[in-house]
């Protein structure tokens, strides 16, 4: 593998604080429905207290009948930005991306270069697992103390679109209790990764976003 691939970055989904959760669904036209698109990014304490966990939801909206053939594109990268110190810029980055039925992760490590362009960084890979079919139990591998997934998930994301546009609309005032899931039914092509607080360092509070790098 070249150790260095330029990519640029199409899709982004940013969060600020220590356990975040947050979502873009049927918003961001220009990427609906492709593989870049991002619809969740959740980063949050692991089961381990000792952890951190950050999950990229990709290609929002699958039906059951869509999610067996849907697959990561070889083509482009899963990056996790961490800023450590405040600034808004990545001080380290987990990247993820699919081979040949594969996702490698790399990092966290310092990126070669920040913003929208990115080099995989080769010398720093972590971690490697097989990404799960559609229906089959969850397949993880661990590396040095950090866990990985990658493949279709249930979209865990709860949101009453209909009662939300009667709102925005006037027609409504509040949601209802429980309400509807507009997204019950539907997948997601998800990535995780699990990461000892050690590797990361900092303050103790970073600021965290994911963003989808096309190859060019």
């Amino acid at each position: 593998m070249k150790k260095s691939k330029i990519f640029l970055g199409i899709a982004i989904v940013a969060v600020a604080g220590f356990i975040a959760i947050a979502a873009d669904h049927i918003d961001a036209p220009a990427v609906q429905g492709g593989t870049n698109d991002i619809t969740d990014f959740y980063a949050f304490q692991g089961e381990d207290t000792n952890n951190l966990v950050f999950v990229a939801n990709t290609q929002g909206l699958l039906s059951p009948s869509a999610t067996g053939s849907a697959s990561f594109d070889e083509n482009t990268l899963i990056e996790f930005n961490i800023d450590t110190t405040g600034d808004n810029v990545e001080d380290l980055v987990i990247q993820a991306t699919a081979r040949d039925g594969k996702m490698y992760f790399f990092g966290p490590a310092a990126p070669s270069s920040t913003g929208l362009s990115s080099s995989i960084l080769t010398a720093s890979q972590q971690g490697v697992v097989d990404i799960t079919s559609y229906g089959s139990p969850a397949t993880i591998s661990t590396n040095g103390g950090m866990r990985f997934f990658a493949g279709p998930r249930d979209d865990p994301f709860f949101m009453d679109f209909a009662q939300y546009s009667a709102i925005v609309g006037g027609t409504a005032t509040a949601f209802n209790n429980p309400g509807d899931d507009t997204f019950a039914g539907t997948n997601v092509m998800s990535v995780v990764v699990e990461v000892p607080k050690s590797m990361i360092g900092g303050t103790g509070t970073i600021i965290t976003w994911v963003e989808t790098k096309r190859k060019q």
